[in-house]
């Protein structure tokens, strides 16, 4: 089994445990809903922590493997991306994950994208109250 199918299994499971056994020490991940990366991995399994209690009927629909360049050091490294269907209370979501991996096969860099924009919208409302409520993140002003 390859890490994006270990990646797959892990999510699959809600497996917080094998999750941090996939992750590199300086993971970066890229939302759809924040413009800076959240960066290392006890932020990055803190979000898949809020991400898989998130998500409704989770599922990945698809993959494509391959190499891509990477934001994180502009090399070129073993990729994949996989295509996920999942909702957010009345919100279908249509996305992908694209996985980078380092040369010890663990992820690297995580770039998640989805649509429609009012799915985007709605998400990023549910994972910034979890991440609020885990401590992670700050309240926004004014609440």
């Amino acid at each position: 089994m390859n890490a994006a199918d270990r990646f797959r299994a892990a999510v699959h499971n809600k497996d917080l445990t094998a999750l941090d056994e996939l992750f590199t020490e300086d993971i970066r991940l890229y939302s759809p809903v924040k413009f800076t990366p959240f960066e290392g991995k006890p932020m990055v399994l803190g979000l898949f922590g809020v991400l898989l209690r998130t998500f409704e009927d989770f599922r990945y629909v698809g993959d494509y493997t391959g190499t891509a360049r990477t934001s994180t050091d502009g090399t070129s490294a073993a990729s994949a991306v996989l295509l996920f269907r999942a909702r957010v209370g009345d919100k279908e979501i249509h996305g992908i994950d694209l996985l980078h991996f380092a040369d010890d096969g663990r992820i690297k860099e995580f770039t998640v994208m989805v649509r429609p924009q009012s799915a985007v919208h709605a998400l990023g409302e549910a994972v910034l109250a979890g991440l609020v409520e885990d401590g992670l993140a700050p309240a926004p002003a004014g609440r």
